[in-house]
């Protein structure tokens, strides 16, 4: 059968990899003018697809405006093809509201110029998430292309049907072979006559449902290919009895296959099969450092400052809605699938890590400002000189103890509700400042006489609040002559409890924990593993020789405090390890690797925090991480993706088995080593464990069992790329010329994380809201007239028009809120809802604390799908499936 060869030029731009942001943007002025000049010439090459990230003409017309107009004419014209990414992201890795917004973004700047792709186009994303077809298609998108993930032992074909996790399915059009295979044309005519009759076209053409086939014309930072309709013509008169050329897109690619109708197969849930391409499965955990800084920054946008800018503008604050898309922008640029698998040189990583920085500023301090126009505006009868606003942006109220660094002038003191009740605090620590405060006060009224302390602490303090309201705030009153204080004690028992746990130190560090719901004791908890990694940028790997030192072998020191409301477990640890890997081989130990794990019991939590701090100043190439033994059999673990909750196999089996057969097929073993969004866990019917990350956020599940939940805290390694990796043999990924020191991490790191021990089924443990609450902190803004200086800036007095307390809503039921913020380009606000059940329906009462008007549910352009009932100001969402999300706006 002759085959109709479509020929589609383009180039994917990583905007970052061995090189920096910067080299690429100076080559992208120089290669998109080419592209351009060649559009606007009169000859066959008709189009050209920009990578399908609009952030490249962000790029690019910031130094050359001058070019918009031939831009927007030639999108116009359909030549130039745009869209519809903002960049090129990640799926596993990068959250749900980050990819939602990635599009979004991508989408109304395309609009601006004309129109879109509409194509799921992601040619070189390390595997494909099971949330993405359900994503697609509340874009309006049923068409997918994709690279990575999917081998000929899943489908026949490369054309198939892809069913998501909640249902939704899209169609797929594989480039198995690569997004380049068509960018190296030869020039000779003698190799031009061989070109199509070689690996890859021969395979992958093969696999083609129909007589339609796909040939990428471009590769990596490639230029426009000026002769490239002479050498199609050529290849048109050599292969005229196999093939037809003829210059086309990844649009009108999709619609000749369609329109021969093939019956095609399907494929279900994630799509990370390492046999045909690399999926890089270990990335998860490259520069530790910064995979922590994503983590946190992206619970903080989406958990902590929209909703707190939301609030604020139904409270009759501006939203900000510029500075909101440029802190996203940051934020997408480091979500490219490079640059958040940090698999790029250290100068690379280096713009990396401002970029969080700039990300994690802005936002914190456009909270900060939030939460003190907020607090400053309230109108508090029995507010003193000290006040607290405490801000709840979860969508139910909340009590119970919380952490807030503050300022105090003395030591002891008394913390009042809006009732007048005293509320126990305990300090955690505390610095004299005071020299350092009041030494450089800023006055705008100098006639206002406001309180000036004598001293002046800086604190951390833990304090045990009273009801908060739901997406809203209380605010608190210091009481200088009183005396609500809860102070720390040092214990000398090895035992601490709660209403929930009874924690036993063991004499090696080991934690024994009592569940006192259901009697069930999980013994040796937290164990510290350290072995090596011989890996590189892309990929951990173990060393042929390894040598695993535990803490288990140790015997830490161990301090124990208390007070009425909280309690803190320090276990010091100093492991001897191997420096480096030669001396891994030789099980050597000649480094001192000081270890500092640290746990928190809050009264009335069942939620048990820890932090672990390493001092990795002296040791190459290693793993370290923590081991949670559930005592829970399983063939699968259950965690979180983007929007629900899905079951993932302890061991590949199958694939394992295949690989085990023909080892030389593989680009890389099937290992289960895997990601989360914020939690693992292992259930039966009646207990189970979550394991919540607040850092690097990899997994694996171990054991003969398979019952122990081993949790990455970091690795380290030299080089971007090497070859001959035990889980990934054969080539280097990255370049094996680039040393990358800095992937050493040789300094002093922490990473934070949460257990929980539950007397419940998955389902009706709700973990997904468990775990969203772990990563939705109550924010404290403190207010005093003397902290006005450097170190919260000075501001003129406002009107104190505001309530004590505020809510703006409060939802019910089993969803779990993604996120709340004001809607892109309509004068209300966007709520998204999911399902993080494994096998019940969800449903949902959103009621809010003030008159609305109007209520929709929309898709993710935020489009008006169709108007929904509201009922004394309460919205109800019934029957949302499995891993299912649900878009409202309101009005």
């Amino acid at each position: 059968m002759k085959k109709t060869v479509h020929v589609v030029p383009h180039s994917h731009w990583d905007r970052e990899w061995y090189f920096t942001t910067s080299r690429s943007k100076v080559y992208l002025m120089h290669d998109l003018k080419k592209v351009l000049e060649q559009l606007e010439k009169e000859n066959p090459y008709e189009s050209f697809i920009l990578d399908g990230q609009a952030s490249l003409l962000d790029d690019y017309l910031k130094w050359r405006p001058q070019d918009k107009t031939r831009i927007e004419k030639l999108v116009k014209q359909g030549k130039l093809i745009i869209g519809p990414w903002y960049t090129q992201t990640d799926q596993l890795v990068i959250s749900g509201e980050s990819i939602v917004r990635n599009m979004l973004y991508g989408m109304k700047i395309c609009e601006e110029f004309g129109d879109y792709m509409n194509v799921g186009y992601v040619p070189d994303s390390f595997g494909q998430a099971a949330s993405m077809p359900q994503i697609y298609r509340e874009f309006g998108i049923s068409d997918t292309m994709f690279w990575r993930g999917v081998s000929d032992d899943d489908v026949a074909h490369t054309e198939y049907k892809w069913r998501g996790e909640d249902g939704s399915v899209v169609n797929v059009y594989q480039i198995p072979s690569g997004y380049y295979i068509g960018g190296a044309i030869p020039e000779r005519e003698a190799d031009l006559a061989e070109f199509l009759h070689q690996e890859p076209f021969k395979t992958t053409w093969g696999r083609s449902a129909t007589d339609q086939v796909y040939f990428p014309n471009g590769f990596d930072q490639a230029p426009v290919r000026e002769n490239l309709p002479e050498l199609v013509d050529q290849m048109n008169q050599l292969y005229q009895d196999e093939y037809e050329l003829q210059f086309s897109t990844i649009e009108n690619y999709i619609e000749a296959v369609k329109a021969r109708q093939p019956e095609l197969e399907e494929i279900a849930g994630e799509l990370i099969n390492g046999k045909l391409m690399r999926i890089h499965k270990t990335i998860f955990s490259s520069r530790p450092d910064l995979k922590a800084m994503n983590t946190q920054i992206q619970h903080y946008l989406v958990n902590v400052m929209e909703p707190v800018l939301t609030m604020a503008l139904q409270l009759g604050f501006e939203y900000p809605v510029e500075t909101v898309k440029e802190i996203w922008k940051l934020m997408f640029e480091n979500a490219a699938h490079d640059s958040i698998g940090s698999c790029v040189s250290d100068t690379t990583n280096e713009d990396v890590y401002m970029r969080y920085k700039q990300a994690r500023d802005i936002s914190m301090n456009l909270v900060e400002l939030t939460l003190r126009q907020i607090a400053t505006a309230i109108n508090n009868p029995q507010a003193q000189e000290i006040t607290l606003t405490l801000f709840n942006t979860y969508d139910t109220a909340r009590e119970g103890v919380i952490e807030a660094e503050v300022y105090l002038p003395q030591k002891e003191f008394a913390l009042l509700d809006q009732a007048r009740n005293s509320l126990p605090y305990t300090i955690l620590e505390l610095i004299d400042q005071t020299e350092y405060v009041l030494n450089q006060g800023n006055v705008l009224n100098s006639v206002k006489e406001i309180y000036l302390p004598e001293k002046v602490y800086k604190a951390r303090i833990a304090i045990e609040a009273s009801e908060v309201p739901s997406v809203g705030y209380t605010q608190l009153t210091l009481d200088l002559k009183g005396d609500s204080s809860a102070p720390l004690q040092d214990l000398s028992k090895k035992t601490i409890e709660n209403e929930y746990y009874r924690i036993t130190m063991n004499k090696n560090g080991s934690l024994d924990i009592l569940d006192k719901a259901n009697e069930v004791l999980y013994k040796n908890q937290g164990i510290i593993e350290e072995n090596g990694d011989d890996g590189d940028s892309f990929n951990y790997s173990p060393p042929v020789k390894d040598f695993v030192v535990s803490s288990a072998d140790a015997e830490p020191t161990i301090t124990i405090r208390q007070s009425d409301i909280y309690h803190s477990v320090k276990l010091e640890f100093l492991l001897t390890v191997p420096k480096n890997l030669t001396e891994r081989a030789e099980k050597k130990v000649s480094v001192d690797m000081p270890l500092v794990f640290e746990l928190a019991l809050k009264k009335n939590s069942s939620i048990i925090d820890f932090k672990l701090t390493v001092e990795n100043q002296a040791v190459d190439s290693h793993r370290v991480c923590v081991l949670f033994d559930t005592g829970i059999a399983s063939k699968f673990s259950i965690a979180d993706q983007q929007f629900g909750t899905l079951q993932r196999p302890v061991i590949f089996e199958k694939e394992m088995a295949l690989w085990e057969a023909n080892k030389e097929q593989w680009n890389e073993q099937p290992i289960a080593i895997e990601t989360c969004q914020s939690f693992v866990g292992l259930f039966d019917e009646a207990h189970g464990v979550a394991v919540m990350p607040k850092g690097v956020r990899e997994y694996e599940i171990i054991g003969e069992e398979f019952d122990t939940i081993r949790l990455t805290i970091f690795r380290t390694y030299g080089f971007m790329g090497k070859e001959n990796l035990m889980y990934r043999p054969g080539r280097a990924s990255g370049e094996t010329v680039i040393a990358t020191p800095d992937a050493q991490c040789h300094k002093t790191m922490s990473f934070d994380f949460s257990v929980a021990y539950v007397a419940a089924g998955f389902d009706q443990a709700n973990v997904a809201q468990l775990a969203k609450q772990a990563v939705t902190p109550i924010e404290v803004y403190q207010y005093a007239e003397f902290l006005n200086s450097r170190l919260i800036f000075t501001l003129g007095d406002v009107a104190q028009t505001l309530p004590a307390n505020f809510s703006l809503l409060e939802i019910t039921g089993n969803l779990t809120l993604s996120v709340i913020k004001k809607a892109e380009d309509r004068p209300g606000y966007i709520l998204r809802l999911y399902n993080g059940l494994l096998a019940e329906a969800g449903q949902a009462a959103i009621t809010f604390n003030h008159p609305i008007k109007r209520a929709e549910k929309v898709d993710l352009k935020e489009k008006t799908k169709e108007p929904l009932t509201i009922n004394n100001d309460t919205i109800e969402l019934e029957s949302i499936g499995h891993a299912k999300f649900v878009t409202l706006y309101v009005e």
